[in-house]
């Protein structure tokens, strides 16, 4: 990263997490550069893949999602057919907003989203557990959000 990236680029990227819908205009005023030059290092940015992606964060209470739940997932063999089925099940819910492969005490860590106790056990039971391989699920309900982000520290020394 460090051969590619210079600190402007740095800086539109730490400026672009915080506002992802801000003008080339006002980012160019912010840091100091032309906006063809800004619109030029975005573009670069982006064909190297540095941004993957623009997306609006919603509230997901607003929009009826009451339920965040971190779900430990084991399967019963580790064997190339199985992990590949689990992440296209997985891959296909629109409930589930990450999925990590772990080492320790689960295969996986889920982080589902839903509106209420019966569309999550809905979830469990009809579409989590009925995939084959799946031994073992355990489920944790989110009390509380102490920190949540979606910025890389990228303005951290080095």
């Amino acid at each position: 990263m460090k051969g590619e990236l210079d600190e402007i680029d740095r800086t539109i990227l730490i400026e672009l997490q915080q506002d992802g819908a801000i003008s080339n205009a006002e980012l160019a005023r912010r840091i100091s550069l032309s906006p063809p030059a800004v619109h030029a290092r975005i573009k670069r940015l982006e064909d190297l893949g540095y941004i993957q992606q623009y997306v609006a964060v919603l509230d997901r209470e607003k929009l009826g999602y009451d339920m965040l739940c971190m779900v430990g997932v084991t399967l019963q063999r580790h064997q190339p057919e199985q992990i590949d089925r689990f992440h296209e099940e997985v891959r296909r819910m629109p409930e589930v907003m990450e999925c990590h492969f772990l080492t320790g005490d689960f295969d996986y860590l889920l982080k589902v989203v839903v509106r209420n106790r019966k569309e999550l056990e809905r979830f469990l039971m009809d579409r989590l557990t009925r995939i084959p391989g799946v031994s073992r699920v355990s489920t944790s309900l989110v009390l509380g959000e102490i920190k949540y982000s979606l910025s890389l520290p990228l303005d951290q020394t080095e």
